[in-house]
């Protein structure tokens, strides 16, 4: 039996922890497939995500060497973010997930509904 304890450096844990929530995805999926983006750029395409959250997700996928952020010395100042080769290295692996969440959607809501339904 294999276990999973916790440990200083569990890479299961560590990447979702950093990658489980839907914002990081969201985000990384939005740039792959618009490519280089400004903020507010982004907060417009995903739509229900506030400001400070986006600003947390971007700087935790920035730390984690999932995105570039481009600071131009403007005025006003822009920044622009875009995949580094990591992030889209990981996009295949977020495209089957996210392929896999369309093809059993429907399925995974019904339950969720009888369930409900059983419970009232």
């Amino acid at each position: 039996m294999e276990n999973f304890h916790h440990i200083d450096a569990c890479p299961i844990r560590d990447v979702l922890s950093r990658l489980g929530d839907k914002w990081a995805m969201l985000i990384m999926v939005t740039l792959k497939t618009n490519g280089t983006m400004r903020f507010c750029d982004i907060q417009k395409t995903i739509g229900d995500i506030s400001q400070r959250m986006l600003t947390v997700t971007l700087r935790s996928l920035e730390m984690d060497g999932l995105i570039i952020r481009r600071v131009f010395a403007e005025v006003p100042p822009r920044v622009e973010y875009t995949l580094t080769e990591t992030g889209y290295s990981l996009m295949p692996h977020i495209e089957s997930l996210v392929g896999w969440a369309l093809e059993h959607m429907t399925d995974i809501l019904k339950r969720r509904s009888a369930q409900k339904e059983m419970k009232s």
